[in-house]
């Protein structure tokens, strides 16, 4: 796996566009939330794209924004890993290298993040802890955790 961090003026139009059609595929189509995917924040000053690519193309994605921008902390969403490639442990790479990537960007801030309720556990075993009550988001169960 080759992973990238790049700033959205760094992503060249195939990779954009891979990038964004993963995420309606598994956001959008896959988790049935017609909402509006693309928020206006991947183009935020200081917002970083993470990339796991194999030779297939993308695998894994996850989308930090500076703190200020969807919360006071620094956040890590749009999470994903492709169907072909869950099961392997890359969910938990991809987080692991999101969170140091914040920590090396933002060293001052805590990380927040609005988790679907099905994956409390598995961001509990990355540190998280939940910080607010069950909410609906899109029609799916989500919880704000953080990370200190």
């Amino acid at each position: 796996m080759q992973w990238s961090l790049c700033a959205f003026v760094q992503l060249d139009n195939q990779t954009l566009y891979e990038m964004l059609k993963l995420r309606v595929d598994v956001f959008v189509v896959e988790q049935h939330c017609p909402y509006p995917e693309l928020d206006g924040k991947d183009t935020v000053t200081n917002a970083k794209h993470l990339l796991g690519r194999a030779a297939s193309g993308i695998q894994a994605y996850a989308r930090l924004l500076p703190p200020g921008c969807s919360y006071t902390e620094c956040s890590i969403g749009r999470v994903l890993v492709v169907s072909d490639a869950r099961g392997q442990g890359l969910a938990r790479e991809l987080m692991q290298r999101a969170v140091a990537n914040c920590r090396e960007l933002w060293p001052d801030s805590a990380i927040r993040i609005g988790a679907q309720e099905h994956l409390r556990q598995f961001y509990e075993s990355l540190g998280f802890v939940a910080v607010s009550a069950v909410y609906l988001e899109d029609g799916i169960s989500h919880l704000e955790m953080l990370l200190a």
